[in-house]
């Protein structure tokens, strides 16, 4: 039995590759989470998405200039993810228009102006390595930019952190402090930006954003707490990178939407079976006794 385990679970990070794909799974997941659960207490979890695609055009011309350098398309994903949010948000401003129009907007944009450019610059391989990324390609200068990133946006989070959810809770009460919520919210969507552009690496521009909300979308239904969703949503984004990458090892399957996919399996089991607004609970709820007190 040990044995078997042992197989499983320990075996195949023996290889380097293995091992480096899981450091930055890992890292990945220590980061991304928390961004997840803010963007969900603050109605934007669409707008993760929409970021995700926004990084695309600077991804491609990064590509374009130098290859698979990613270096140079990691600061091309960031230049770009920051310049469309502030578009988004100008236009938003100038016109009146919500922000998450104006952001799925320029994301479509962005989406196709990027899957053009690699197409014209590159082959159908390198559009599927953009697009989907390859955790297991992750090389010693991919995984020190990966964890940089993420180590440094797990400092600024704990920096901004009190007022991060102050601004979620009550923007008023902030302002009166002499704390702009625009500045709050502007370094926030800058590490949204981070975030994704060291993903994008390992699961792709288009499943980056997975590791960042379906952790933190799980959480709700276990935690009311805003630490316990942090800490659930890690968890989780934990388990399903390195799950992912053990599926895929032994199943030969892609890693990065194994990693998704398992996420995604946590979210449906949870939405059944969780302690918060699943249909279990609900089903409780319902069929419990008039007047016997609820379970929180």
């Amino acid at each position: 039995m040990l044995a078997l385990l042992e197989a499983w679970l320990l075996a195949p990070f023996d290889y380097g590759f293995m091992q480096r794909a899981l450091v930055a799974g890992l890292a990945l997941s220590l980061a991304a989470p928390p961004l997840g659960v803010f963007l969900m207490l603050r109605g934007m979890s669409l707008i993760g998405d929409a970021m995700a695609h926004a990084i695309l055009p600077g991804v491609a011309l990064g590509f374009l200039a130098a290859g698979f350098s990613l270096p140079m398309m990691s600061l091309g994903g960031i230049l770009s993810g920051l310049l469309i949010a502030v578009l988004a948000g100008s236009v938003s401003q100038m016109t009146g228009h919500r922000e998450d129009s104006a952001m799925a907007s320029f994301f479509l944009i962005s989406l196709a102006g990027g899957v053009m450019l690699v197409s014209l610059g590159g082959s159908s391989v390198d559009l599927t390595h953009v697009l989907f990324g390859s955790i297991l390609a992750v090389d010693s200068t991919a995984l020190v930019l990966i964890a940089g990133i993420s180590s440094l946006i797990v400092v600024i989070l704990a920096v901004i952190f009190r007022a991060l959810v102050v601004e979620c809770l009550d923007p008023l009460f902030l302002r009166g402090q002499g704390v702009r919520g625009g500045v709050v919210h502007g370094i926030f969507l800058g590490l949204v930006v981070l975030n994704l552009t060291a993903g994008f690496q390992t699961l792709g521009t288009l499943m980056a954003v997975g590791l960042m909300m379906l952790p933190a979308t799980t959480a709700r239904f276990w935690s009311q707490r805003l630490e316990g969703l942090i800490a659930i949503a890690i968890a989780i984004a934990l388990v399903a990178s390195t799950g992912g990458l053990l599926l895929s090892y032994h199943l030969s399957l892609p890693s990065g939407p194994a990693i998704i996919l398992l996420a995604g399996s946590g979210y449906v089991l949870s939405a059944l079976f969780g302690r918060h607004h699943s249909l279990t609970a609900r089903w409780r709820r319902h069929a419990a006794p008039l007047g016997a007190p609820e379970n929180d």
